[in-house]
């Protein structure tokens, strides 16, 4: 096992009503004028926004709210929120939802605590000092956002979608209640177990193999497992506290570094949907899932024996030692099987209702090679070209 650093600093509160301890816990952080950041309606309607703004009065908190949030978050809501919090003299900023509200409320912590413009520094225009304090109040479990390091938000112009990593922005506190994720939409849930999968997947492939990874591989294959046993039950069973919970758990730890030397993964799969759900909106999870297959086709021969354990692993399918690409092969196949069993799909045409444009796939890798000035990946380096040709293949 190579060298590696793992740092998971947010305090982590699991378990069923955990949402009224948010006073408390905003206070003991050091909170004095909380901006409570939410999505839609369903925070209102749930009643979860007047447990939470009920919590931190009781503790003697002030607080002003700024609702809407969308999927992949914008830089111009973003934008709002630093002036609010600056005009209002906010010091906290409490995030009640998933991960795009999760990343929507570091990008305001960091357009509190740096000067100028927030997009510079994820542009990486400019190094980032600092972050404004932030806690979270978990309904979506998906990102991981709330035990990462990781914020990824959308240039409104053009749609230019964009990430930024650094220690400065883990929350201080995520409160986890299974319960609030009862009433996500079947398609949400199997689209949040789909990210938590790739998550795990990204950092399964890495630049680098060794012979010394054991430990992180089984770790790796057992969450895997976990969530794909999880999300069909919860899929059937809405209210199922059990695997909500289980799948909540596999989705903090799948990306707050545990199950990999996050120094490693590859994730391609990450940047390549970036772009899509920039293009189209799409839900990011079934992004994933849209162009995770053929990436895998493309870069499986760079280490044919990583794929091959990965179907021996969590799928259970015998080593065919004769043939140990056509291993490899099964395992592609069975995970993309899984994530047609769970409604989500296989190819963009399934993801966007029509397939892409030779002019669109030029775009997309465009985009996603940062106008021909990056390639991206580990476990295979892709070009722009390599790009185009796995949009192509998926489209």
């Amino acid at each position: 096992m190579d060298k590696f650093q793992f740092f998971a600093p947010s305090e982590v509160l699991f378990g069923k009503n955990v949402e009224a301890k948010v006073g408390a816990m905003c206070k003991k952080y050091g909170a004095h004028k909380v901006l409570v950041h939410f999505g839609g309606n369903s925070a209102k309607k749930s009643g979860l926004l007047d447990r939470v703004c009920a919590s931190l009065a009781e503790a003697g908190l002030q607080y002003v709210l700024l609702g809407g949030v969308v999927p992949n978050p914008l830089l111009s809501k973003i934008k709002e929120g630093v002036e609010l919090c600056r005009a209002q003299g906010v010091d906290f900023i409490l995030a009640v939802g998933g991960g795009s509200v999760i990343d929507s409320a570091k990008g305001i912590g960091y357009g509190l605590a740096n000067e100028g413009d927030v997009w510079d520094y994820y542009e990486r225009k400019k190094a980032v000092t600092g972050c404004a304090p932030i806690g979270v109040v978990l309904t979506i479990a998906a990102a991981g956002s709330e035990m990462s390091n990781s914020s990824v938000v959308t240039k409104d112009e053009g749609m230019l979608k964009r990430g930024l990593t650094t220690d400065y922005c883990y929350a201080k506190f995520s409160l986890l209640n299974p319960e609030l994720t009862y009433t996500l939409p079947a398609y949400q849930t199997a689209s949040g177990c789909t990210d938590i999968m790739v998550h795990t997947l990204e950092r399964y492939f890495t630049g680098k193999q060794t012979k010394q990874l054991t430990l992180v591989d089984n770790i790796a294959a057992t969450l895997l497992r976990n969530v794909m046993r999880n999300a069909k039950i919860a899929l059937k069973e809405p209210n199922n506290y059990d695997a909500r919970a289980e799948i909540m758990w596999s989705g903090t730890l799948s990306h707050n570094g545990i199950t990999g030397d996050r120094t490693l993964g590859d994730w391609s799969c990450h940047q390549l949907e970036h772009e899509l759900s920039g293009m189209f909106g799409v839900a990011h999870g079934a992004g994933l899932a849209a162009v995770w297959g053929s990436w895998a086709r493309y870069v499986y021969k760079e280490n044919v024996a990583r794929f091959a354990q990965l179907a021996v692993d969590v799928f259970g399918l015998p080593y065919n030692y004769r043939d140990e690409e056509a291993t490899a092969l099964e395992g592609i196949a069975a995970m993309e099987s899984f994530f047609r069993h769970i409604g989500m799909p296989t190819n963009i045409h399934d993801l966007i209702g029509s397939e892409l444009t030779e002019e669109q796939i030029k775009e997309l890798a465009h985009k996603c090679s940062f106008m021909g000035t990056r390639t991206i990946g580990q476990f295979r380096v892709l070009t722009e070209e390599d790009m185009a040709n796995i949009y192509r293949a998926a489209k």
